[in-house]
């Protein structure tokens, strides 16, 4: 092997359904040589063939879990093993999602659970969950894809592990209700419980700050377009500086009473105002909680 040759490994692990295979295709993108379900035990022969120097393999991604829990048990083994090696850089992301979206996409795909093939899918996931726990806490990167559509993953992962030309500032608005929570991965969170609220306006009152109806009512008033004002001119200020300090990505939460109208059409409204500047993408964490839908 050639010496100075930097060599990086991802091993991909997690819960079951929580978007390794998203992670994976991802990992190819970024120019990765990847490898899907590798047995644990199978870890030491493909790290030779790694080191050799006639191959030009420099960055791998392996997807390990509970499809092979045959050979689960020796992980730990071989990533022992990979602490002694310096000509590798070693990485470990771990996804999780929590069980009740789990048990949705499972639903979802009439997909049957790994460790529970016979039975309830939440019985697998709750067997799982305590199987990796020690795993999860020994891994570098940690995601929860509990509120992440495939593309906000990808991007996550792209800012964390692409090189400098692929590595891009990003901004994700979120939507929220303030009587479910705030959202625990705000950077930036802002409340418009002050502004004018659509749900007093019977016949908008079904609907959502995705349409034009709520949209336009949000925005007919001077307190919203002052609001606004100030709030993108805070942001166009902050965002340069956030990137210069080398975030990849800010989470910026924007939070009415039920996180259906207000905060959805102002949330729309910012990633939208920023596209062409930045990678944006735009979630409503509450949109569907409202009641009867």
């Amino acid at each position: 092997m050639t010496e100075n040759r930097e060599t990086k490994l991802v091993i991909i692990t997690g819960m079951s359904g929580a978007g390794k295979t998203v992670a994976v295709q991802s990992f190819e993108d970024l120019g990765y040589y990847c490898v899907d379900n590798l047995p644990p035990a199978l870890l030491p022969k493909f790290l030779e063939l790694m080191k050799d120097a006639a191959n030009n393999i420099n960055k791998v991604a392996l997807v390990m879990d509970l499809r092979g829990r045959e050979f689960f048990d020796s992980l730990f083994d071989a990533l022992d093993q990979l602490t002694d090696l310096d000509w590798l850089e070693e990485h470990i992301l771990f996804l999780d999602a929590q069980d009740k979206v789990l048990v949705s996409r499972y639903k979802e795909t009439r997909r049957q659970h790994p460790l529970a093939p016979e039975g309830l899918p939440l019985e697998g996931i709750q067997q799982e969950r305590q199987i990796l726990g020690e795993l999860r806490g020994r891994a570098q990167h940690y995601i929860d894809t509990t509120h992440l559509k495939p593309k906000a993953l990808r991007e996550k992962i792209i800012a964390k592990y692409g090189e400098d030309e692929q590595r891009r500032f990003s901004i994700h608005t979120i939507s929220f209700g303030f009587k479910y929570g705030m959202p625990i991965d705000a950077d930036l969170v802002f409340d418009v419980r002050f502004l004018p609220n659509p749900h007093y306006v019977e016949h908008l009152q079904p609907l959502t700050g995705l349409t034009t109806d709520v949209a336009d009512y949000v925005f007919k008033w001077t307190e919203t377009q002052k609001f606004l004002e100030k709030l993108l001119d805070l942001l166009t200020f902050m965002l340069p500086q956030y990137k210069k300090e080398g975030k990849s990505q800010l989470v910026i939460a924007i939070g009415c009473t039920g996180g259906q109208h207000r905060s959805v059409a102002l949330a729309e409204h910012i990633a939208q105002y920023y596209s062409k500047q930045y990678i944006t993408h735009v979630s409503h964490r509450d949109i569907d909680k409202r009641k009867g839908h």
